[in-house]
């Protein structure tokens, strides 16, 4: 089976400011490292807008409302001190999330191993009821309580590398049995969550918070040791990946000292186990990243290692 890639013109089309880190750059890298011949097999996909009970897995319709009725015709809406939306950017965001629902249905259905949706803006830092952090609907989250509403699944997961905690996904996650979240990222750090000691309402949460300036030995043992047989104990039937590759070194965003190497590495022990608890059924959907060159290296590292199932 094939590896599944959703792409859409709204990721390139979502407005920010000039000079706002989070810029159509770096869909543009990222298309363009996924179109060369090494990503010739990846069999694309248009993803839909998620649905307003999709969206309301996660984020309560009054939120919803609110992003949406304040999407502008023309200009941008602030949100909070690094957060926008443009004429494009529910659309783009509600694509995102809408193209995750849709791999995990390609999964369920037996059309794909794994799939990877490469998505702007990023969606870990939307919280309930609180747009943040660039991220207005909150994409890996809705796409695994889309697998337990619609496929049956009793148990789902998201893990996360980004360099930033996915405080979003903590929160809609943290009185929810059936629902697990790992992470690693450099602390302290924005958003200022994810510290060891927060475990969720059912020991359901796995934060693994790394100091500024470690690299690969420290990111490989907090997975290894830590967040990955967590991961396991809990026995997912899906794993969603929210996919972030601002711990590379060169990324101007974060403090960690993370490569390629690492990111393929651990990407290749999360699917080992969801061959081993989940039949394989693994979506990742792309978070932070945001030196060019880096991301889309990083990228290829990540989707090259899901292409080998």
């Amino acid at each position: 089976m094939t590896t599944l890639l959703y792409t859409h013109s709204s990721f390139a089309a979502h407005e920010v400011p000039p000079g706002h880190v989070e810029h159509p750059g770096r869909y543009a890298a990222v298309e363009k490292m996924l179109a060369s011949k090494d990503f010739a097999s990846l069999e694309r996909r248009t993803p839909p807008r998620a649905s307003a009970e999709q969206v309301e897995r996660v984020h309560p319709e009054r939120f919803r409302d609110l992003i949406e009725d304040n999407s502008p015709a023309e200009g941008l809406v602030q949100f909070d001190a690094d957060t926008f939306a443009g004429p494009h950017s529910v659309d783009a965001s509600l694509r995102a999330a809408g193209g995750a629902c849709a791999a995990v249905d390609a999964l369920y259905k037996g059309e794909a191993r794994n799939a990877f949706i490469a998505a702007r803006p990023p969606g870990h830092h939307a919280e309930p009821e609180r747009a943040m952090g660039f991220c207005l609907f909150n994409g890996a989250a809705i796409a695994a309580l889309h697998a337990r509403a619609s496929h049956g699944a009793k148990r789902v997961a998201v893990v996360d590398f980004d360099v930033h905690h996915g405080n979003g996904t903590e929160a809609a996650f943290w009185h929810n049995e059936h629902a697990f979240y790992a992470s690693s990222h450099e602390w302290p750090q924005y958003p200022g969550t994810g510290r060891a000691s927060d475990r969720g309402g059912f020991d359901n949460i796995a934060n693994a918070p790394l100091a500024s300036g470690e690299g690969s030995l420290a990111f490989r043992r907090v997975w290894g040791e830590t967040l990955l047989p967590a991961l396991s104990d809990f026995g997912p039937e899906l794993i969603v990946i929210s996919a972030g590759f601002d711990a590379h070194a060169a990324d101007p965003l974060g403090g960690l000292t993370l490569t390629e190497d690492d990111f393929a590495w651990v990407t290749r022990e999360i699917a080992a186990v969801a061959r081993d608890k989940a039949g394989g059924r693994l979506v990742s959907i792309l978070e932070g990243g945001y030196d060019l060159k880096a991301l889309a290296a990083s990228v290829a590292a990540h989707v090259n290692v899901l292409m080998d199932g």
